[in-house]
């Protein structure tokens, strides 16, 4: 037994309702029952498929099924290609970090959220370390003063296990918009 997945749309014999909403190009838009909607479609030989069976009546277009999906699927993954993956990046301090490595690292993360990836910034306890948590929560509030301009700190620092941690996501892109002028 050799079944066909059932397909996305109803198109044609497939709908089961007594009137429809009728649009696409040469027809003229408007309500009509089922049978002449289908004619229609015949004429033009092309398919009447169900774009919106939610709607009252349910939304039917004449086009050609296969060029529909085919349309459909390429513009699913050329939204696909143009939507950015953004990353999270790590920068790991110790309660001990001194100005320069901060600097560093501080520079560092700006980079990365101006790329528009996100940044989770924690201090690690080793040892006897455990003691200073004070120190890496004020480590970790300066951190968030210095990215306030790129970023957006996502919540106050906390522990897990032997870390102390805080995340920022980038601040709205600083990239005018297309034909924008600044």
């Amino acid at each position: 037994m050799n079944r066909q997945p059932e397909p996305e749309h109803r198109i044609n014999e497939r709908i089961r309702v007594p009137q429809v909403r009728l649009v696409g190009d040469n027809v003229t838009v408007g309500v009509y029952p089922l049978e002449e909607a289908r004619k229609i479609a015949q004429q033009q030989e092309l398919d009447l498929v169900e774009i919106s069976p939610n709607a009252d009546p349910p939304v039917c277009k004449v086009i050609d099924y296969k060029k529909f999906l085919y349309e459909k699927k390429r513009k699913e993954k050329e939204m696909k290609a143009n939507a950015k993956q953004s990353e999270v990046k790590e920068i790991r301090f110790t309660p001990g970090t001194d100005d320069h490595d901060f600097d560093f690292k501080s520079k560092h993360a700006e980079k990365f959220l101006k790329d528009g990836n996100k940044v989770k910034a924690y201090v690690q306890f080793k040892g006897r370390a455990i003691m200073f948590k004070d120190r890496g929560e004020l480590l970790l509030l300066k951190f968030a003063e210095r990215l306030t301009e790129v970023g957006v700190l996502e919540g106050m620092p906390k522990m897990e296990g032997k870390r102390m941690l805080v995340m920022f996501a980038p601040k709205g892109s600083k990239k005018p918009a297309a034909g924008a002028k600044a």
